[in-house]
């Protein structure tokens, strides 16, 4: 029997059973556009990680208070610890590293901001005029905050596009005076939209000088410190001599952690890579099922062709040859259940792209050619018994169906 002759057999069979074909097509389809959805999902959120801290720069290294070791992986005030506050001056201490290029103290906290009769609560930063470098924010109209000494608060602001558009509509904000608590910022400036950015809306917040948080917010104490190396082959230069100056002004004790990017990236990659490769798996269970389908079915339809069967065996057919037909109507049908399950992925991810659109939902390329080709290991494996079972049977008991 010629390939051709066993696919024109194969597909004769299949389509004289349109009913079975479809479910075990269906149970297929739906195994496949799991693996390539449930993918779909942790490649995008792997993405989207990766592009928020890429937007930030590959030289930023973020100092936060509390050492990591000490409490077993994470810094000291998230388990309820108190570590040692990090000041303006131990931020403006940074600077003596010819490693770092720019350094920009944060606090932040929530505020209600008036205007005339429009109150509004907003995330409230607290910084520098080198915060806009190093965060790489964009001003959409007039000057960002002042530059001068920290220590010095000035009442002025800076707004984010959803402030301005959500408080002032259609009239100008800068020039416009704002109460935050109780002290008042003039508007100098308004941020480009630029939306999320590490799970933290720009368009929402308030930047006010670092000052005039601590007033605001009645605290010294920074909540991190954003360092930007000169370039990427000095980030551990900078980290290294960030330890160091603070240990020393902090009486020789290294009490605060000291993040890279690269570092967080790394981890970040690690975990979702897993979580996408786990959830998948999960997901190609259901072509297990499918596979456990195509077996019974084509069990009964042993029981069901006998007569075919013998047939084929009367007049000269092999075992081999009989097992290859069910071997080929199992490729076929996996191959079938695999482009449905294929377009039906492709058309769940676009879905689910038009929900989330900031998430670059996107199948990884193993999941694309990983999961149509298990479907067909599946199958061929699954035949296996039922096409034995159907090369094993006597020709002349199959005839006369016993």
């Amino acid at each position: 029997m010629r390939y051709t002759d066993l696919l024109d057999f194969a597909w004769s069979v299949l389509r004289g059973s349109r009913s079975r074909t479809a479910l075990i097509l269906l149970a297929m389809g739906i195994g496949v556009a799991a693996v390539v959805i449930v993918s779909s999902l942790g490649e995008g959120a792997r993405r989207y990680v990766l592009d928020q801290f890429g937007s930030l720069g590959t030289n930023l290294l973020i100092v936060l208070p509390g050492r990591s070791e000490t409490s077993g992986g994470a810094p000291g005030f998230i388990v309820g610890k108190t570590p040692r506050a990090i000041t303006i001056d131990d931020a403006l201490a940074l600077g003596r590293s010819r490693a770092v290029r720019k350094i920009a103290p944060l606090i932040v906290g929530t505020g209600d901001v008036r205007w005339n009769a429009k109150i509004r609560e907003v995330p409230v930063l607290g910084s520098t005029a080198e915060m806009l470098e190093v965060r790489h924010m964009e001003l959409s109209q007039g000057i960002f905050l002042p530059p001068g000494d920290p220590h010095h608060s000035q009442p002025v602001c800076v707004i984010g596009a959803k402030v301005r558009r959500e408080l002032f509509g259609a009239q100008a904000a800068l020039g416009e005076w704002l109460r935050i608590g109780d002290r008042r910022f003039r508007v100098v400036g308004i941020l480009a939209s630029q939306g999320q950015s590490l799970g933290f809306d720009t368009d929402e917040v308030v930047i006010v000088p670092v000052a005039s948080a601590q007033a605001l917010f009645n605290t010294e104490a920074l909540f991190r410190v954003l360092v930007e190396a000169k370039s990427r082959e000095q980030v551990q230069h900078a980290k290294d001599d960030v330890l160091e100056i603070l240990k020393a002004r902090h009486e020789g004790e290294r009490d605060v952690t000291v993040i890279t990017q690269d570092a967080v990236l790394a981890t970040f990659d690690r975990i979702l890579r897993a979580l996408t490769l786990a959830v998948g798996g999960i997901a190609a269970i259901s072509l297990g099922v499918a596979g456990i389908l195509i077996m019974n079915v084509m069990l009964i339809s042993v029981t069901q062709r006998r007569a075919e069967i013998g047939l084929l065996k009367a007049v000269g057919a092999t075992s081999a040859q009989v097992k290859a037909i069910f071997f080929t109507e199992a490729a076929i049908l996996a191959l079938g259940g695999g482009a449905v399950g294929l377009a039906v992925g492709k058309a769940g991810q676009l879905f689910i792209g038009q929900l989330y659109p900031t998430i670059p939902f996107s199948p990884p390329w193993w999941a694309v050619v990983a999961a149509p080709l298990t479907a067909v290991v599946t199958a061929v494996l699954f035949s296996v018994a039922p096409a034995r079972r159907a090369a094993a049977l006597d020709p002349v008991m199959a005839l006369s169906r016993r």
